[in-house]
């Protein structure tokens, strides 16, 4: 179904050109070419700030670490999607609560979040899939009430639009505090290799995402806080 050899067949020209540009300017991790695909995909997106990662799975786990949640502290998510998404939630301590998808959509019901919800509750993960986006309006409706993270999941629809029941849209994965993406080979937008990013409005958010996957840093060699090597 994803033919990457033709697909770079039909670029191979651009592709190549680029990757020499790269090649002879030795800026082989972030460099112009990284900063410029985030500022166009923030334009795309109509996002404040995109910060790009290694790939999707570190875009969840260092939005999760930006939110500050302690072991034991519990997130909201749907079984239904890839291994990633729980993955980081049991990697960091934190105790995955499972809500059902709506049969309709594949995406996680929000008729069923509420009940899910305990003392102990701090982030829902809604996963946007096959294209489509989760019934954000009512999830951020219920974050308020309840004061919780939204993290976006949104390694299988990025572009799609979300259009709330007033008509204005916004592209998934910029409703939530934090969005994230995967650019493997096979997603909606891929790379040669993997790759990943996170979506935020917020600017004291975005700033803690850049530090978090930069080993805790803000300036060479003096480290804040704990990271992850993200660049």
């Amino acid at each position: 179904m994803v033919d990457l050899r033709g697909q770079y067949q039909t670029i191979q020209a651009d592709i190549n050109r680029r990757l020499q540009q790269i090649i002879e300017s030795g800026a082989f991790v972030g460099g112009a070419a990284v900063s410029e695909f985030a500022h166009q995909l923030a334009n795309y997106l109509s996002v404040a700030h995109v910060i790009p990662c290694a790939n999707g799975t570190d875009a969840l786990q260092i939005a999760l670490m930006a939110a500050g949640l302690q072991a034991g502290d519990e997130v909201i998510t749907v079984s239904f999607t890839f291994v990633a998404t729980t993955e980081v939630i049991a990697l960091l301590g934190l105790k995955p609560v499972f809500v059902d998808i709506d049969p309709h959509t594949y995406t996680l019901d929000t008729k069923q979040i509420e009940a899910a919800i305990t003392p102990r509750t701090k982030c829902i993960i809604p996963v946007h899939l096959y294209g489509q986006c989760a019934d954000m309006q009512p999830i951020m409706e219920i974050a308020r009430r309840h004061n919780l993270y939204v993290i976006e999941d949104n390694a299988q629809a990025i572009g799609a639009d979300y259009y709330a029941p007033d008509g204005t849209a916004q592209k998934a994965g910029t409703i939530g505090h934090i969005g994230c993406t995967s650019f493997y080979p096979s997603k909606n937008l891929g790379c040669y290799g993997d790759g990943g990013a996170l979506f935020t409005n917020d600017s004291t958010i975005a700033d803690n995402l850049r530090v978090i996957a930069n080993h805790g840093q803000r300036e060479k060699y003096t480290s804040e806080l704990v990271g992850v090597n993200s660049r």
